[in-house]
Parts: C-alpha cells; structure tokens; sequence
C-alpha cells in the first residue's frame, strides 16, 4: 500500500470507504452521447428518450440541468453526475447561515417544520437556495439535540421519536 492511499485510510478512520459505481437505474455515458447526438440533430425530447427506453421526463431534467438543448455536453453531464452524487452532502441549514436563523425564529414561534417547508416555498418560489425540506429540518434538530447544543430544540419537533427514520429505512443494512 502506498503512502498516498494510506494516508487516506486514517483520514477516513481507518476504513476504506467502498468504490464508488453508478446506480443500475442511473444514465450512463453512451446513454448520454445518444442524449447530445439526438439534440445535435434537433430530435425532440421524446424521440430521445423512445431511443433509450427512457421516460421523457428523465431525459428533460438531464438536457435542463446540465446547460439545456443548445449547451448539452455528454462528457460534461457525465463528470457533474458524479460530482452531483458524492456523499456525504454538508447540510444546507450549515451552509447557509441566513436560512438556519430565519429557520430557527420560526422555530421559536412554535411553527412545525412542514409549516416552514411550505413557508419558504411561498416565499423564494423558483429559488431552491433559499428552501429547505422539512426533512432537513428534522434532521438538524436531531442532531443538536443528541450533541445537546440546542436545549429545548426537541420541543418544536412535532415527531418525539429519540431518532428519525424514513418510513422506507430498514434496520438491517443491504451488502
């Protein structure tokens, strides 16, 4: 093992993490060549995504996300989606000051974490920067509350679970 790798291992506590591969669902590369050949010879969306065996759908947030019709570039829609699926993401509430304040005096006036949701919805509409899922919301006030930075964090919460999981969530890990 060299030292690079090694190095790597303890700042990783000492286990490496597995490697990374692409969900079996997820496009691939070829997928996203027959993406930008068909928009490079103006084929619409939906004879695309026939040629792929793709919802239409699925091909429109691929064109739209990575710089639409005119921009479309497989190689670099390709390198954005890995860099997209890189976990774990840094809470939004951690990096985005201004929203974790505005979240928090919501809290403090007894406004559920959906009321908020839904609150800044309304308020930054077409602005996802500035909104933030219930979710997220949940999942930082259980965090401060193990860490017992926040006392009293736990009684905005409308869920008196000690830990919260998706109904989806199993106990028992998939290998």
């Amino acid at each position: 093992m060299d030292h690079e790798a090694a190095a790597a291992d303890l700042l990783l506590g000492g286990i490496r993490p597995p490697d990374r591969k692409r969900a079996d669902r997820a496009l691939s590369l070829g997928g996203r060549e027959e993406i930008s050949r068909g928009l490079s010879l103006r084929c619409s969306l939906r004879g695309i995504a026939r040629l792929l065996g793709r919802s239409p759908s699925t091909i429109s947030r691929e064109v739209l996300r990575n710089g639409g019709p005119e921009r479309y570039r497989a190689t670099s829609s390709e390198q954005a989606a890995w860099d997209r699926a890189l976990r774990p993401k840094r809470c939004k509430l951690a990096c985005r000051p201004a929203l974790a304040r505005t979240v928090s005096a919501k809290l403090r006036r007894n406004w559920s974490p959906e009321q908020i949701a839904g609150w800044l919805k309304r308020i930054w509409p077409g602005e996802p920067h500035n909104q933030v899922s219930h979710e997220t919301i949940y999942r930082s006030l259980f965090i401060q509350t193990r860490g017992g930075a926040e006392e009293g964090a736990a009684d905005h919460l409308r869920a008196r679970r000690t830990i919260r999981r998706s109904r989806h969530a199993s106990l028992k890990r998939r290998l």
